[in-house]
């Protein structure tokens, strides 16, 4: 089944044109980089208004401002993904961090069981949040100029580590459930029935323990970044990293001019007869 994922902006300073190039280059990571791992087929277009989303499309919406634990993912009222992405330096990158996560876990609930990173915790339930253990600016790559996130494959979750296993796209991951600086894990102890999270957001990793787990919520995952403070869902792209990322987006703007002006130039040559 193919997926259909809109991306609309309500932020001011995004212009439809910059809209359809972070959805071509997310479109093309999708089909080239995490389809293929994941198992996914889908599409990610670009719209003006939300009511030019078609129905059945899940949403991601550019926002200036949000309050509170709304940024990330949620489920509407009909049981429907949707996420909110901050209008922040970088947000090219936030939203294909989201738009993997909801194509890898449509529903927020979906777990793996593995056994626990916590000493003595034995096997849990991680929820699949495949982007959020490398989510650092600092590990993610660019498509067509722009940043996008880096993300785990299946090998994730292997018991043990295999040299010749590729455990995230960019390689930056180097072992089953492990996480780099600026990341996280989250997962559910059936023992205790609490959501847990390792966090590296600071000089060093920590557990944190997030309590009860709200086994009615429509999603784990919305509560997970109801939970997980903005200011670390909100970090800023490193200067170097930001720039190197415009740098390229700027070659192929430029790349992209060269070609659409031949282009035109030969499609008024075979009009003109």
């Amino acid at each position: 089944m193919v997926v259909y994922v809109a991306l609309v902006s309500r932020a001011q300073g995004i212009t439809q044109t910059a809209l359809s190039r972070v959805a071509s280059a997310i479109q093309k990571q999708v089909l080239r980089d995490f389809g293929p791992i994941w198992n996914v087929q889908a599409t990610v277009d670009s719209f003006p208004h939300l009511e030019d989303v078609p129905l059945g499309a899940w949403p991601i919406i550019v926002l200036d401002n949000i309050s509170g634990g709304a940024l990330g993912y949620h489920v509407d009222s009909h049981g429907q993904p949707y996420a909110l992405v901050k209008h922040t330096a970088g947000w090219e990158q936030t939203v294909s961090h989201e738009a993997l996560e909801m194509l890898a876990d449509p529903f927020g609930n979906r777990v793996v069981a593995a056994q626990s990173v916590k000493p003595g915790q034995g096997r849990v339930r991680y929820l699949l949040e495949v982007c959020d253990p490398s989510e650092d600016a600092a590990y993610g790559y660019t498509v067509n100029g722009m940043l996008v996130s880096d993300f785990y494959t299946p090998h994730f979750f292997d018991p043990v580590r295999n040299p010749g296993v590729r455990y995230s796209f960019t390689g930056a991951i180097s072992a089953p459930r492990t996480i780099l600086r600026g990341g996280y894990l989250s997962w559910l102890d059936p023992v205790s029935r609490h959501m847990w999270q390792q966090v590296w957001f600071g000089a060093s990793k920590q557990f944190r323990d997030l309590g009860a787990a709200d086994l009615k919520a429509r999603a784990l995952r919305a509560h997970v970044d109801r939970v997980t403070t903005r200011d670390e869902l909100t970090k800023g792209v490193p200067a170097a990293k930001l720039k190197a990322a415009n740098a390229s987006a700027k070659a192929h703007e430029k790349s992209s001019a060269a070609w659409a002006k031949a282009l035109q130039a030969e499609v008024e040559q075979v009009a003109a007869g």
